[in-house]
């Protein structure tokens, strides 16, 4: 299986509980969350039936990753493809649903690698799903960096609760046409990395979700690279893959 370490540091947005489909119940949440949402595909995320993509991780010096996903939203199958630390394949398929019977390294390694990638993959969709986070609209502030500005939407999660990692906050610098541009995550607890700035770019279409694929940043000052390849949809009605473009 992957390095149970490896899988730690890179679990940089792996926060809470992976949400399949819900209705925000939360009361005074601004509304740029839903619009955010929306325009990453909210409307329509009940025609998917199934996504695939390669999450891939670069830290220079630190760690190279690669990770191959399947997954079915409604039904909770999930196929996972990489290389254990000695290089070998590693597949495997399971349900969510029965991950109490599945061996260890699935619980422990490929799982909480699944949520990390995850969140990466439908990120503004999460923040709007993960209705224990506390969300603030800041107004508009300076990128961190390069010219210009954006709105600040800043999501935390309680210290108390919020699943893998308490107290973890993350900032969105919002475009006007609701699109996310930049990430400030700040680490609420003892785990790596515990500052991590990313890029949101390298837009793409799916389906009826808009998917951010490229992002450079550094996390805890070391350069970070993480890309999404490969990424196909498949929506309600047909067997065929939708490559995103």
């Amino acid at each position: 299986m992957t390095n149970a370490n490896r899988v730690t540091m890179i679990r940089v947005l792996a926060y809470g509980v992976l949400v399949l489909a819900a209705t925000s119940s939360a009361q005074n949440r601004p509304p740029i969350l839903e619009q955010i949402a929306k325009t990453y595909g909210l409307d329509s995320y009940g025609k998917i039936e199934a996504i695939r993509y390669n999450w891939n991780l670069e830290i220079p010096g630190v760690v190279k990753l690669a990770h191959a996903w399947e997954w079915e939203p409604k039904t909770g199958k999930v196929s996972f493809e990489s290389t254990d630390k000695d290089g070998k394949p590693v597949k495997v398929t399971y349900l969510r649903s029965q991950l109490s019977t599945q061996p260890d390294a699935v619980k422990n390694e490929v799982e909480p690698a699944f949520v990390n990638d995850n969140y990466w993959l439908l990120f503004p969709l999460h923040a709007y799903w993960d209705t224990s986070a506390t969300v603030a609209d800041q107004g508009m502030k300076k990128l961190p960096i390069g010219a210009g500005s954006a709105t600040l939407v800043s999501v935390k999660y309680p210290a108390e609760a919020g699943g893998y990692t308490p107290g973890d906050t993350w900032e969105l610098y919002v475009g006007k046409d609701n699109r996310v541009e930049y990430l400030v995550f700040h680490h609420g607890g003892t785990k790596k990395p515990s500052l991590v700035n990313a890029t949101w770019a390298g837009y793409k279409k799916a389906g009826p979700l808009l998917i951010s694929t490229e992002h450079r940043g550094t996390a805890d000052g070391k350069p970070l690279h993480i890309w999404l390849s490969d990424v196909a949809v498949k929506v309600t009605g047909s067997d065929t893959w939708v490559d995103a473009k």
